[in-house]
């Protein structure tokens, strides 16, 4: 799609350009009406060039010499390179982005992601690979882990949270399946509740089950914040009113993720890490990837409001990494998007970048890609305007054929797609 989109800077080129034609027009009418009526003054310089341009004859007929010089004022002014300086540009970025598993949707995006300075970054299924783990139990006093996990089960067998299907199948290994569930409700990312039996069943953190009122919270702080100081997420299960203990899981890194963040503070990126998870375990995640700064606890309509105020703080400088149907409306919000292709649909849809190998190290590679991308971009119209300024002048004095000057514009033509397609040699070399 960013082949044959528009990238903000052709807009300065096609103002350019509109004005640019008009005054060609004048330049080539001043032309042949000067060599009309100031020949004489002119032909000396014909005289000139004629000792080594073959093509000039200081003694054409006057009427030649007009004609000759004003339609070689046209030829050489034609905008061919600028309108190839752009979109050559964008076909090999996009085409060397592609090989490497990266969909740049749009031009916008481009010009866009090479002034980023803010990377914000989901944690689950972006940092981790969203793939959490049961492993701990920890039963309040009197209860067994069998009785914990077989009430805890029962309950988050009726959701499809992430952490609800790892709570399940990591009973199921343990021999304990799911009984059965009546009334379910869920709260979103706080918890979920549910009759089992006679026995009304909550389970969430500790700050929703502080405000339902669940007695015997205090006796489990200490295991809540050992789990959560080792990156565990841990959930309170309380059966009537009381506490009954605590099931953790655990996400793993992707394999590529220290080394991305890495990558991505070579670059002179700031990261950030939002996530829905408590603080304590979003923090021991944090530092062991090397985050600069991390929002935990942030529901997912909050993450729009996250990235407005990082928007606030450093300008729209800001590109946000997600993968889920939350991420989505966060994903548009941000100044770019950008997806992993393991992701939803909907997060796919709304971001400007699609990463479709899902490596968190693909981030940084866009990035260069665009850098360069951009950097070509500029260099062409740059080639293309100066070619421009340079070539008229000399057209308007005489000393240009206009055969001369069809060579001229075919090989600026020429020189513009020959940069573009240097545009790999560039990516490679700016991504070592």
């Amino acid at each position: 799609e960013a082949q044959g989109s528009r990238v903000p800077i052709q807009e300065f080129a096609d103002r350019m350009t509109g004005r640019f034609v008009p005054l060609v027009l004048v330049i080539a009418l001043g032309s042949l009406v000067v060599w009309l009526f100031a020949v004489d003054t002119l032909r000396p310089i014909l005289e000139w060039g004629a000792a080594f341009l073959p093509w000039v004859d200081p003694t054409a007929a006057t009427p030649v010499l007009a004609i000759l010089a004003a339609i070689a004022v046209l030829v050489i002014a034609c905008p061919c390179a600028l309108g190839l300086a752009t979109p050559t540009a964008l076909m090999v970025g996009s085409g060397v982005g592609a090989e490497r598993g990266i969909l740049i949707r749009s031009g916008e995006a481009i010009q866009t992601f090479k002034d980023v300075k803010v990377m914000v970054l989901d944690k689950t299924g972006t940092i981790t690979r969203g793939e959490p783990k049961l492993t701990d139990v920890v039963p309040a006093a009197g209860v067994s882990e069998t009785e914990l996990l077989e009430l805890a089960t029962a309950v988050e067998n009726a959701s499809e949270h992430p952490i609800a299907r790892a709570i399940v199948d990591g009973a199921r290994e343990r021999g304990i399946k799911p009984g059965n569930v009546v009334d379910f409700r869920s709260t979103g990312a706080r918890g979920v509740s549910g009759r089992v039996g006679e026995s009304t069943v909550l389970i969430g953190n500790r700050l929703l089950l502080e405000e339902q009122g669940v007695n015997g919270l205090d006796a489990l702080d200490k295991s809540l914040s050992d789990l959560e100081d080792q990156g565990r997420t841990a959930v309170i299960v309380a059966r009537d009113g009381e506490a009954y203990g605590i099931v953790a899981v655990a996400d793993t890194l992707k394999d590529e993720s220290v080394a991305a963040i890495r990558a991505m503070h070579e670059q002179g990126l700031y990261v950030v890490m939002i996530t829905g998870d408590n603080e304590r375990a979003a923090n021991a995640v944090a530092r062991e990837v090397g985050i600069d700064e991390v929002r935990a606890g942030v529901l997912p309509e909050g993450k729009v409001d996250a990235i407005r105020e990082l928007q606030e703080k450093y300008g729209n400088h800001v590109a946000m990494v997600g993968d889920g149907i939350n991420d989505a409306p966060a994903l548009k919000q941000a100044n770019v998007g950008i997806a992993i292709g393991a992701g939803a649909d909907v997060a796919i849809e709304a971001a400007d970048v699609t990463l479709v190998r899902g490596e968190l190290s693909g981030v940084v590679d866009a990035m260069v890609l665009s850098r360069a991308t951009f950097k070509k971009i500029v260099e062409n119209l740059l080639w293309a305007s100066g070619y421009n300024a340079a070539a008229i002048p000399i057209a308007a004095a005489g000393l240009l054929h206009p055969m001369i000057g069809v060579v001229a514009m075919t090989v600026s033509s020429l020189s513009v797609i020959g940069n573009s397609m240097l545009l790999r040699r560039r990516y490679e070399k700016d991504h070592r």
